[in-house]
């Protein structure tokens, strides 16, 4: 048996979960999946699935197999594809996945263009508001927006985002604009949970990080929920710099407290450690990257200050 060939049926049976739904994806028959598979383990002297008369899963052998397990199959396919020269004519399906704000806002018109300038790629992005294990799950890239841990994953720094807090010209008619930390205690505070825990507000005051719990009339678990009932005058609201550019450009929202604001949160562009990268995914950081950086930066230039 192709050793190659072990490999791709093993992954496909972990991510299906099943010896039928493996042999349909890579267009095989139930028998040779279970063959195959039989035969990787009898090799390798160890068990890789658990199996149930109606599931299998992985033993924790096999899900640290399953990671070496793409990795040598990205680098033959990174490899096959630059020595038949398709690296000049990129193609291949590209897995992506950053927050779902982010995503909306910022990532997915960078993609719309990736895709028109590259015809023979097909893009899945995928927006979730966790962490995701790009091994594991079988993603090429993500974008982070958070200062990252060593790991076996490769970065690139694209820009930076402020938290902000922002309110309406017109609220701050009426309750006049904070000049303190201690000041908010007086005013409708809009919590956004990810970036405000525990109503607690981060900030720096005489060099120090520091931080206050703020008195939070409204809670919504959604960024754009928050900016909007801000724009509609009902309190301050925190937004990361990216998510009211717009509404800072048009004078929707003003921002206020800025000497308070804490350190500006990195941005990546990451992805596996590999010796080869992958042509669809070189080509996506070679495009992506610069236009970022350009999105990000005129984010952070983009606001609007009540002094």
């Amino acid at each position: 048996m192709d050793r190659f060939q072990e490999l791709r049926v093993f992954v496909a049976v972990a991510d299906t979960g099943g010896l039928a739904r493996a042999a349909a994806q890579i267009h095989s028959s139930p028998p040779a999946v279970t063959r195959s598979l039989a035969g990787l383990e009898e090799r390798l002297n160890v068990r890789l699935f658990d199996r149930t008369t109606r599931s299998l899963h992985l033993t924790e052998p096999g899900a640290k197999f399953l990671e070496d397990a793409r990795r040598v199959l990205a680098d033959l396919e990174a490899a096959e594809q630059d020595v038949a020269g398709q690296s000049k004519v990129t193609s291949g399906n590209l897995a992506i996945t950053t927050s779902l704000t982010f995503g909306r806002a910022v990532l997915q018109p960078i993609v719309m263009d990736f895709l028109a300038a590259n015809p023979r790629i097909n893009v899945s992005l995928l927006l979730f508001d966790r962490v995701v294990d790009l091994i594991d799950e079988g993603f090429d890239l993500a974008v982070r927006i958070a200062s990252l841990p060593d790991s076996s994953l490769v970065s690139q720094h694209v820009g930076d985002v402020r938290r902000l807090l922002v309110a309406s010209p017109a609220y701050l008619s009426r309750w006049a604009v904070p000049q303190t930390p201690e000041d908010l205690q007086l005013h409708a505070i809009i919590a956004q949970t990810a970036l405000m825990p525990k109503h607690e507000w981060k900030y720096v005051k005489d060099g120090r990080s520091a931080r206050m719990t703020l008195p939070v009339r409204l809670e919504i678990n959604d960024a754009h929920a928050c900016i909007d009932a801000a724009e509609h005058g009902h309190g301050i609201t925190i937004a990361l710099s990216y998510m009211v550019r717009s509404a800072l450009r048009d004078g929707r929202l003003v921002s206020v407290l800025d000497g308070f604001s804490p350190a500006p949160v990195p941005v990546n562009l990451i992805y596996a450690q590999r010796r080869i990268i992958a042509p669809k995914v070189r080509a996506f950081i070679d495009f992506a990257a610069p236009q970022l950086r350009t999105s990000l930066a005129h984010a952070g230039k983009q606001q609007a200050h009540i002094l």
